[in-house]
């Protein structure tokens, strides 16, 4: 299925738009990327996996990752294979956000209905006609 990319961006838009709406914290597109990240892959994330993925440095995403800390959106807890090691976890909030975000997207994704022009009257029609 290929979907038309103005159409995207309209969906990308809308769902923007409703997100700074919303009562919700902004986030830049990398806090969003690694939010997303750790929401919609189950596996276990490090900031050194996050930083490969995402072909950047550790200290950019532990950056964002404080700030996502600092909003309760993710969290960092002890691997458990490796005492060394630190795991990034979405929060319930962080769960909840990204939650919110796919009803945006939902809500953004939906067909529009065409607007309909009210007609007008025959004699508004004349009036114009004669007017011209």
């Amino acid at each position: 299925m290929r979907i038309d990319p103005d159409r995207l961006l309209s969906i990308l838009h809308a769902t923007t738009c409703a997100a700074v709406r919303a009562d919700s914290p902004d986030l830049s597109a990398r806090q969003m990327a690694i939010l997303l990240a750790v929401t919609l892959d189950p596996g276990m994330h490090t900031v050194r996996g996050l930083a490969a993925l995402f072909n950047i440095s550790k200290p950019a995403i532990s950056r964002s990752l404080d700030r996502l800390c600092e909003l309760g959106l993710a969290g960092r807890e002890p691997d458990p294979r490796d005492r060394r090691s630190v795991l990034v976890v979405a929060s319930q909030a962080g769960q909840d956000h990204v939650a919110a975000l796919r009803q945006m997207l939902t809500e953004a994704a939906r067909p529009t209905q065409p607007k309909r022009t009210p007609r007008r009257s025959q004699a508004a029609a004349i009036e114009e006609m004669v007017a011209t």
